[in-house]
């Protein structure tokens, strides 16, 4: 890793701009667009553009182990290519753990009434969705299946080919019903033992 320190705009507007992009953008779920960032700063688009290439040229400068990296007309934060094998490592060591009944809870009601956006995730938990998202995404039992036709054009989520594997079923139809949708404790339980990386010791034995 280079020993320089990471270059800063060459005014102190810049500096503030860049630090606001980095804060906008590390909070984000999605990539931010550059409209919206130019919209939010207050500066044109054209700016916004090259204040987040200079960034990303110092951090790709500097060595760090992430990017700033502009994908679908926004930009976000991403872990760097080249250490992929651990970050892989990382999430698969992370499986091992025992998924919380929140995690549970959100996965049950995206397969019974997918698809579904994170705002009617959030409607019918009652608290925000996103970090239990993150984790059925990074085990690979919920993805991004399209986007809503409506205002805003949400991203839906659904389950996973993997999903179905780990319950052992074919299909989402030969799920058990459930009635009102408010998952009980025997879909809890069955979820989390078709789910669970390491059979229990009475299923070993």
């Amino acid at each position: 890793m280079s020993d320089q320190p990471m270059s800063h705009p060459t005014s102190s507007l810049d500096a503030e701009t860049v630090r606001a992009i980095e804060a906008i953008v590390l909070v984000a779920v999605e990539p931010v667009p550059t409209e919206q960032l130019a919209q939010l700063l207050e500066q044109p688009i054209v700016v916004i553009d090259r204040l987040c290439a200079e960034v990303a040229s110092a951090y790709a400068d500097a060595g760090h182990g992430f990017q700033l990296v502009k994908v679908a007309g926004g930009y976000r934060y991403q872990t760097h290519p080249d250490l992929s094998p651990y970050v892989e490592r990382f999430l698969l060591d992370g499986q091992r753990a025992r998924m919380s009944g929140a995690a549970l809870e959100t996965l049950a009601i995206v397969a019974y009434k997918q698809p579904l956006s994170r705002a009617q995730i959030a409607s019918i938990r009652g608290v925000d969705p996103d970090a239990v998202l993150r984790t059925l995404q990074a085990r690979g039992y919920v993805t991004e299946v399209g986007r809503d036709s409506g205002p805003g054009q949400a991203v839906l989520f659904g389950t996973t080919s993997m999903f179905l594997e780990k319950l052992g079923v074919n299909a989402l139809a030969d799920l058990p019903p459930i009635g009102q949708f408010v998952p009980g404790a025997d879909v809890v339980e069955a979820l989390e033992h078709g789910l669970r990386i390491d059979p229990p010791a009475d299923a070993r034995a």
